[in-house]
C-alpha cells in the first residue's frame, strides 16, 4: 500500500517522520494523561479504571455477556472474567448462566452497582467536562468519526 508523498511524515519508518506529528504520539498522551485522572478519582470513591468499564457499558447495554463485556472493554476474556467474578464479590454485579445456552456467563448490574455508577458519575464529571473545554459538538463529532476509521483501518484483518 503505498502512501502519499505528503503523509510521509506520519509514518515512523519514513525520514520526514516527526513524533510530534504522529497521532499515535498524541493518542499515546491523552490516553496516559486521561487515565492517571481517572485512576485518582475512582480511588476517591472506592473502585478503579476495570470496574468503571464494566459498570458503564452495563449501564448502556444492560445484561450483557462476559465476552460481550470483553469485547467493548478491549480486555482478554480470561482478565475480564476474573474483573467481573471480583466485581461479584464486591456485590456490584451479579452473574447468571444463559437460558439458551449454558456455556454463556451473562452479567447484570446490582442495585450497589447502580450506586457505585452514580458516585463515578459525580466524582469524574469535572475530568469530562474539562477534557472538552474549547471544543465545539462538530468537532467532537468528527474526532469520534476519525477515530472510528483509524479503528476500523486497524481492525480489518
Amino acid at each position: 500500500m503505498a502512501i502519499a508523498k505528503k503523509l510521509r511524515r506520519y509514518i515512523p519508518s519514513s525520514e520526514e517522520f516527526r513524533y510530534e506529528e504522529f497521532p499515535f504520539y498524541w493518542l499515546a498522551r491523552v490516553q496516559g494523561v486521561y487515565l492517571q485522572h481517572m485512576e485518582k478519582a475512582l480511588k476517591r470513591v472506592g473502585t478503579d479504571i476495570p470496574s468503571w468499564r464494566v459498570l458503564f457499558i452495563l449501564k448502556t447495554h444492560g445484561k450483557s455477556s462476559i465476552s460481550e463485556i470483553s469485547t467493548h472493554a478491549i480486555v482478554k476474556l480470561s482478565t475480564m472474567t476474573r474483573i467481573v467474578y471480583r466485581m461479584k464479590a464486591e456485590g456490584l454485579v451479579d452473574t447468571s448462566t444463559h437460558a439458551e445456552d449454558g456455556r454463556v456467563t451473562e452479567v447484570t448490574i446490582t442495585p450497589a452497582g447502580h450506586d457505585m455508577v452514580q458516585r463515578i458519575q459525580e466524582a469524574t464529571e469535572k475530568l469530562f467536562t474539562r477534557s472538552f473545554e474549547g471544543l465545539t459538538e462538530t468537532q467532537i463529532s468528527k474526532l469520534n468519526a476519525t477515530l472510528e476509521q483509524i479503528y476500523t483501518n486497524l481492525a480489518e484483518d
